[in-house]
């Protein structure tokens, strides 16, 4: 069933309106069940949470919109190296497909992170994602850290809230142009913008 998932690459000033409106309900029934607060962004025609990507790759089906990764290209600073990556998130399964391996299909973005050439591709995820990008992981180079500390500031300022969060989640790692001995050692990852 995966081989019927076809996949779009393209640059965020590609998507029309209509692009924009079917992500926003895709990302609202994949978000909404986590819990309401996470499917707000999403409301209207908003495609995006945080930071706007800049490349997606959207998975399609029959049904409209099967799965999303969007890409934003930034510096981070791990510890108290800036880095240049290429950071993944924005990522969404219809709820239909998330038992049949369609996020191996991700791999689409693949060969233009290495057309972009950024030296590593980096995201986070909550830990209850573990054993899922641990799946994902055996089929490529894929490193995941527990111990890294990510601070973040806040899409929007508000005055009921700091500027900036720091979260515990899973980083992920993939090497692209340089090898992964090649990142830095820190406790907190800086991105220095709001997450994707």
């Amino acid at each position: 069933m995966c081989s019927e998932v076809r996949w779009k690459l393209c640059w965020e000033n590609e998507l029309e309106l209509a692009d924009h409106v079917e992500l926003a309900e895709f990302f609202r029934k994949t978000y909404g069940p986590t819990g309401a607060f996470n499917a707000k962004p999403f409301e209207g025609s908003r495609s995006w949470a945080g930071a706007r990507p800049e490349l997606r790759a959207i998975g399609y089906d029959s049904n409209g919109v099967a799965a999303h990764m969007g890409l934003l290209r930034r510096f981070i600073k791990v510890g108290t190296v800036d880095l240049l990556v290429a950071e993944l998130g924005l990522y969404g399964v219809r709820a239909d497909l998330e038992r049949l391996g369609i996020s191996h299909s991700i791999r689409v973005m693949l060969p233009t992170l290495q057309e972009l050439d950024v030296p590593f591709a980096f995201g986070t995820v909550r830990h209850e994602l573990r054993k899922h990008i641990a799946r994902f992981g055996r089929h490529g180079p894929v490193t995941v850290f527990s111990d890294i500390l990510t601070q973040s500031t806040l899409p929007e300022p508000r005055l009921d809230k700091p500027p900036t969060r720091i979260d515990d989640a899973l980083v992920i790692v993939l090497p692209v142009g340089r090898p992964i001995s090649d990142w830095p050692t820190g406790e907190i990852i800086d991105r220095n913008g709001p997450e994707l």
